[in-house]
This record gives structure tokens, sequence and C-alpha cells, in this order.
């Protein structure tokens, strides 16, 4: 048997029946802000680790993976985004790849948590790599959802970055059939709305799926994708919504195209090829998407 350190141990649930578990090297921050639990930290196999409340939310090993899929395949889908408004995002990797575009012109960014923000720049700044400087980008530190209701403004692109609603989140109320008709007020004609929508691994996704169908009440096109978050240990769904872009109507050449035209320097995640990937869902996630509508259309709860 190979020798081994004796580690302190972060774990992880990623369900009831399951946990996940990193071995840590080096603790930059533990402690509470005024709204959540906040661990930064660092692991041999990942690197630096954010974590909030208990879950990861990204690692310096492959938050690439994570912030191409979010960011990407919306902005690419968007004609020419100019404005785009970030809910949440509180590391800066966000905003960091929607300024590779050069449509952009503005890039306003909502986070409740100042304090996260602030330790994310002192303890990880290649996340943000500079952008919480760039002269496009204006950071508000309040509630997202009083933000959202008092804008008079219209957005190309809203990106939501928020933690998962649980009942107990800051984020919870931004996760209604309400709050997304609002979201929908905001966008331009032609824009897209895109969230992080929790796991779709097929033992748990009973919240994506939801969040999928409540979603399909407010837009005419509402699509799954995911990517495979190794830090996570699970595959994460996402859900992109417009009423005019259908990312399952491009072609790969095309997605490619757009990339050479719109971002200087290579992804290291996101292509043509990883679009058809992404958002060519298997089987059981479409067909649990499928038995959710049902029984919300049998209870008279999907119009």
């Amino acid at each position: 048997m190979p020798k081994t350190k004796n580690w302190q141990w972060y774990l992880e649930e990623n369900s009831e029946f399951e946990t996940h578990m990193h071995a840590l090297s080096n603790t930059y921050f533990s402690g509470r802000t005024q709204f959540q639990d906040v661990g930064v930290v660092e692991s041999p196999v990942f690197g630096k680790m954010l974590i909030l409340d208990g879950d990861t939310q990204s690692s310096q090993a492959d938050e690439y993976i994570y912030h191409d899929t979010l960011v990407h395949p919306a902005m690419i889908m968007t004609d020419r985004p100019k404005k785009v408004l970030m809910l949440g995002a509180g590391e800066g990797a966000t905003l960091r790849e929607v300024l590779r575009h050069n449509t952009v012109e503005k890039v306003i960014m909502v986070d409740i948590d100042k304090e996260v923000v602030d330790l994310c720049r002192k303890y990880l700044p290649e996340w943000s790599d500079g952008a919480f400087e760039n002269s496009k980008a204006e950071i508000h530190y309040m509630d997202a959802f009083k933000f959202v209701n008092e804008s008079k403004e219209k957005y190309d692109l809203i990106i939501s970055d928020l933690t998962e609603p649980l009942e107990d989140s800051p984020s919870y109320k931004l996760f209604t059939i309400e709050f997304f008709r609002t979201i929908k007020e905001h966008l331009t004609d032609g824009g897209s709305y895109v969230l992080q929508a929790s796991t779709t691994d097929f033992h748990n996704l009973d919240l994506h799926t939801v969040m999928f169908n409540t979603l399909s009440k407010v837009f005419k096109v509402t699509r799954s994708f995911s990517s495979r978050v190794p830090a996570y240990d699970t595959m994460w769904g996402f859900i992109f919504c417009s009423d005019k872009n259908d990312p399952l109507l491009i072609t790969k050449e095309e997605v490619d195209k757009r990339i050479a035209e719109r971002i200087k320097g290579e992804l290291k995640y996101y292509d043509g090829i990883t679009h058809l990937h992404m958002f060519n869902t298997p089987k059981y996630l479409r067909k649990a998407i499928g038995k959710q509508t049902r029984i919300l259309q049998e209870k008279d709860l999907l119009k």
C-alpha cells in the first residue's frame, strides 16, 4: 500500500446517500459572512477551491468547464450581445468570460455578498483575471431580486449564476415563475436568459426538471444542457431560454465561426463539437423532464 499523509478532509454531501471527499492541503479562509458560510481551501487534486454553505462553487483546476458552459453557448446564441446582466457570479470568472466577447459594451454584475467578492479578489485572483477593473464592468452589491425589479433597462443577455434555490438560501425567491417573467420583461427583442440549474445525474435531477418546467411556462424555447464538472463529481445542468434563439438549430461550423469572429484567444472547453455534446441531452434526462411535464399538466399546473 502506498504511504499517505494525514490529510484534513472536506466532505461534501452530493445527496442523502453519497458524499464526495476532498483532501485539503491548505485553508486560506474559513468563516461566515452576513449571508453564508464561506471556505477558501486548497486541494492537491483541484487546487484552490471556493466553498459556499458546504457546496463547492468552483476549483482552480476545472472552473473553466463550468464557466465556459454557462457563458459561451448563451453569448454565441444571442445576436451580437452588447449589454449583459449577471446575477451572482462573485468569483469574477463569469465576468471574465463575458468580457472576452468583442460585441460587449457593458456588463452589470449584481451580487448580494460583497464579502465573498472581496475574498475571491484576495485569494482567487486567477478567477477574475482583472475583470473587476475592466471599464466595461459595473458592479452592484445588492439583492438581485431588488435590482431586477427596480431596473428600467433591457439586456441582450441575462446570466444567473446564483446558488441553488434552497429554502434557507438568499437566492430562493429568484427561481419563481413570477421572477422569471420579470426577467423576460428585461430582455431585448431576441434576447436570452441562461442559468445554472443544479445536477442532471440520473438519481439527482428533480430540482433541474422543476426549474426546466417552470421556465417553459415563460419562454418559447427552453433547452437543458450539461457538462461534467470533476470537482463537483457530477454532471451539472444549465438551462437556456429565449423566444427566438434555439441552440439545437445551430451547426458546429456556425458555432466555431462565431467564436472566431467574437473571441480573441482560444477557449479551453467550448467549441462547436462541445456545443452539440452539451445540448444533445441523454434519454433519461429527456424522459424525466417529460414525465414531470405530464404530471404538472394532469394537476393543471402547467399552462
